[in-house]
């Protein structure tokens, strides 16, 4: 017995088609937007600064520091590689300004010998070729030159040593990064970073003065551990994420590399 065969009309076309695209439509993938992707902050590198004195006793350093700020000028003291305490000031966009400024200084007696520090010299310069885990080694390396140095709040009492931030401050701009002055901005200044992924260099901020304001900042050196010039008439020391002080007064913590 031979198959019937049926004619498709355009009638029953259509209505055939009516029935099967809307099963198809159906089973369509919606692709949802991508969400644009968060930009990291980056701090400013540092320009051309000024370099001047060499102190074995850390108080001279500060009075350098302190006849400096006298005189208008941001500057900071650190301990150099060799044990000796320097002082910095100044951000220039080229050499020929920071040799220019520092000549007028030392015409009018507020310096002596002076160096001209080149941003390449930096550790943030050499990222590029040497990776970001360079970068955050010098960085905890320069906070551990400044164990042991008193407090000093806001330095410019007559006591010798660092605020909390003003040591991170003098850290990263030693390292070629330009950290704003106080622990507030600084917060803002970083990319939120977990607890749990806290990476050398990163900075640990803490409520220590209550109603839950940030007032407090270390530098994190792994194991839990951080770095901090804890209070008046303290030196500069390692203490611990999980100690019964600090825990419990963790605000939260921001990379910036």
């Amino acid at each position: 017995m031979k198959a019937k065969k049926y004619k498709i009309t355009p009638l029953i076309f259509f209505l055939l088609s009516a029935l099967i695209l809307p099963s198809c439509a159906s089973r369509a993938v919606k692709v949802a937007p991508v969400p644009p992707v968060a930009h990291k902050k980056h701090l400013a590198m540092m320009g051309y600064t000024i370099q001047v004195g060499a102190f074995a006793q850390v108080q001279n350093a500060v009075r350098l520091t302190e006849k400096l700020k006298d005189s208008g000028l941001d500057a900071t003291y650190f301990k150099a590689p060799d044990g000796l305490f320097k002082v910095r000031f100044g951000n220039f966009a080229s050499k020929d300004q920071a040799h220019l400024r520092a000549q007028s200084l030392q015409r009018t007696g507020v310096i002596e010998e002076f160096y001209i520090v080149r941003p390449e010299e930096s550790a943030a310069a050499r990222q590029k070729q040497l990776g970001v885990d360079y970068v955050r080694r010098s960085l905890v390396q320069s906070a551990h030159d400044f164990i042991g140095v008193p407090y000093l709040w806001g330095g410019t009492s007559a006591k010798t040593g660092f605020d909390c931030s003003g040591l991170t401050m003098t850290v990263y701009q030693l390292n070629g990064l330009d950290l704003p002055r106080h622990s507030r901005t600084q917060f803002d200044a970083g990319d939120e970073v977990a607890p749990n992924r806290l990476q050398k260099g990163d900075l640990v901020f803490f409520a220590t003065r209550g109603r839950g304001k940030i007032s407090h900042v270390g530098i994190y050196i792994g194991n839990n551990k951080f770095i901090h010039a804890p209070a008046s008439g303290k030196k500069i020391r390692i203490d611990s994420l999980s100690d019964d002080y600090y825990a419990p007064r963790f605000i939260g913590a921001r990379t910036y590399l």
